[in-house]
């Protein structure tokens, strides 16, 4: 099994570290366009495999897409990061260009690839290679539902002073401060709703939390946030490589699903060896399915933009 990770900066080196620490793969190919980068981050990572018990191999590389060569998955990390004040939205002008170019490279190289994208705006990056790409729907996969899902958690769990392994949860919708939509209504410690723990007022600020925990870490960090991220996309490469069916919620191309069409969105999807196997509809109450659709605005505006 061949990962290669475009983009060899804070969120990529964590994407591949993680994938490396869990042993599934390999090897991880880390691309970046800047001299010798991606070589020492490489280097510096093979280091650790004595110390943390794996053998996969980390192969670092300056702009050769000829070494990314029949990879099984393409992670595309590559482009700005957001600084200070700047939202998703206002990244697009000149990510979508290196994302376009990017995941042409990738797929000259390993036509069969699946293709995870992380570059934000993420709804509109993964829309965007649907776009300009011949590959399949369910071979496009955008990271972000999984990311804002695991906040989610965390923010739920540091409500219910629980640990976090009880707590079960989830967030569709846009990847962005606006878009996302936490589902308080079905979250649950180990099966019982946090409905009968938590008051409507504090699941309400559990919701807010989770919105703003991208801003939050980029106004505390001054640059994005890259352990969770990384994390994030080392889940969902394991189960696609790993055949494990496991449900997350990622951007996905819908048509017809939750109402829409010809946008890609969160919602969740079992991902095994094929990529998405199934986009999951679950039944939304009235509140939810307006949030969705105020959601799907927000993305479209993006997408029109490209």
């Amino acid at each position: 099994m061949k990962i290669t990770v475009v983009g060899a900066g804070a969120v990529g080196a964590s994407c591949a570290e993680y994938i490396a620490i869990k042993n599934f793969a390999s090897e991880v190919v880390l691309l970046d366009i800047k001299e010798g980068f991606a070589e020492g981050k490489a280097m510096d990572l093979m280091q650790t495999a004595s110390l943390n018990g794996f053998d996969t191999k980390i192969t670092g590389i300056t702009n050769d897409y000829s070494v990314t060569a029949k990879s099984d998955i393409c992670v595309i990390t590559s482009g700005i990061p957001r600084k200070p004040g700047m939202t998703r939205e206002e990244l697009i002008g000149i990510n979508a260009g290196i994302v376009k170019d990017v995941s042409s490279n990738l797929i000259k190289h390993s036509p069969n690839t699946i293709i995870i994208v992380v570059s934000n705006p993420m709804d509109t990056m993964t829309y965007l290679v649907h776009k300009s790409t011949d590959l399949p729907k369910h071979r496009i996969i955008g990271m972000g539902g999984a990311l804002d899902s695991a906040r989610f958690k965390y923010r739920l769990a540091e409500a219910l002073e629980a640990p976090i392994s009880d707590v079960d949860g989830m967030v569709i919708g846009g990847h962005s401060d606006t878009g996302m939509v936490p589902l308080t209504r079905m979250a649950t410690r180990n099966s019982v709703p946090v409905t009968e723990f938590l008051s409507e007022e504090r699941l309400a600020q559990v919701l807010e939390d989770t919105k703003v925990g991208g801003a939050t870490l980029t106004k505390l960090l001054g640059t994005s946030a890259w352990y969770a991220p990384g994390a994030a996309v080392s889940a969902l490469v394991q189960a696609i490589a790993c055949d494990q069916k496991k449900m997350f919620p990622c951007s996905v191309l819908l048509e017809g699903e939750y109402g829409l069409n010809d946008i890609c969105i969160g919602a969740p999807v079992i991902l095994g060896r094929n990529g998405i196997e199934k986009i999951v509809e679950i039944e939304l109450n009235d509140a939810e399915k307006a949030h969705m659709q105020e959601s799907a605005d927000g993305v479209r505006k993006t997408n029109d933009l490209l």
